[in-house]
This record gives structure tokens, C-alpha cells and sequence, in this order.
């Protein structure tokens, strides 16, 4: 897990939003996610995919892609949850935590 900031367009404002959440790496990509739960960054990333991953180095354009295929959440999941010992149950992240494909041009 790797705690980022991101800047996604407001979904009823139309006005940037920068907020920290979570990066991580599985299944060969990267992910934001968070513990389950309502976030507004993930309403924000679904009506408006486009966003600012802020890293150390560089600001990156990058897209959203909201992961809704309980197959593709479960696999992702799988990998993400058991490394963190304080997340609860595996089925809770399915079922209810935000996730997020991270597109990008660049490699990061």
C-alpha cells in the first residue's frame, strides 16, 4: 500500500478535488482503493474518469477505470487484502470498498 494523492473533477461542481487515498499493485496494475465504504473521489472518478495521480517526482495525467465485475473485484481483492492486517474480511472489500484501475501513458 502506498498512500497518493489524486485530483479528480468534482461530479456536481465541475471543480477540481485533490484528496489522499490508496495505491496498490496487483494483478500486474495499479489500484486505488480504500476500506469499504461511500467515497466521494469514486463518484468524482466514475461520472468523470479523467484525474492527476500527484507522485513525489511528477504529476501524471492518468483515467479511472471503476471495477465493478464481482470476478475481476474478488481476484484484486484477493491480492490486496490479506497484506494488510487491520482490513476485516476479505468479502466486506469486496462487496463495499471503492476500486479503481489506474490507466496511464507512462509507466510509473
Amino acid at each position: 500500500m502506498m498512500t497518493v494523492e489524486i485530483t479528480t473533477i468534482g461530479r456536481r461542481t465541475g471543480r477540481p478535488r485533490r484528496i489522499e487515498t490508496w495505491r496498490y499493485r496487483a494483478d500486474g496494475r495499479y489500484w486505488l482503493t480504500g476500506s469499504p465504504g461511500t467515497r466521494d473521489w469514486y463518484a468524482n472518478l466514475v461520472a468523470h474518469p479523467e484525474f492527476t495521480l500527484h507522485l513525489e517526482d511528477r504529476d501524471l495525467p492518468a483515467r479511472g477505470r471503476a471495477v465493478t465485475d464481482p470476478d475481476e473485484r474478488a481476484r484484486v481483492f484477493g491480492e490486496i487484502v490479506p497484506a494488510l492486517d487491520w482490513a476485516g474480511s476479505l468479502e466486506s472489500w469486496i462487496e463495499g470498498s471503492p476500486l479503481v484501475e489506474i490507466q496511464l501513458d507512462e509507466v510509473l
